[in-house]
């Protein structure tokens, strides 16, 4: 308990110090080569709020430039999924088609195997199938 009573009487001196001090006159540096205008550092960070106004209405108004960067990327993704439209229906008409081809293929070799099994077949002993 003795150190921690030490450790606050010394903090406690200390900022009294500091603040009765007549050294320290304030956190800022003070520039010297200006005079002193006690309105002045206002003036410097305030503004009339018409200014402000105006300022914020400028700010928030985007340039052409921006526009026509939209208008021409709105314009690389229109065509860009006409393209994949395009791309989806080339795919679907291949598959239809393939799928097609396969089917008519596998419809004549089984008419082609029937005639044959046909042909084969003398009436005296059960079918053979050849393919299957």
């Amino acid at each position: 308990m003795s150190w921690n009573q030490v450790l606050v009487v010394s903090l406690v001196t200390t900022l009294l110090i500091l603040t009765f001090s007549s050294v320290v006159e304030s956190a800022a540096m003070r520039d010297s080569s200006k005079e002193d205008d006690p309105k002045g550092a206002p003036r410097q960070v305030f503004m009339p709020e018409s200014d402000a106004t105006n300022f914020f209405k400028r700010r928030s108004r985007r340039s052409t430039r921006y526009y026509e960067l939209q208008a021409e990327q709105r314009v690389k993704i229109a065509a860009n999924e006409r393209w994949r439209e395009y791309n989806e229906e080339q795919v679907d008409e291949h598959d239809t088609y393939t799928r097609e081809l396969h089917e008519e293929q596998t419809e004549r070799s089984r008419e082609t195997h029937e005639q044959y099994r046909e042909y084969q077949y003398d009436g005296l002993y059960p079918r053979y199938y050849w393919f299957h």
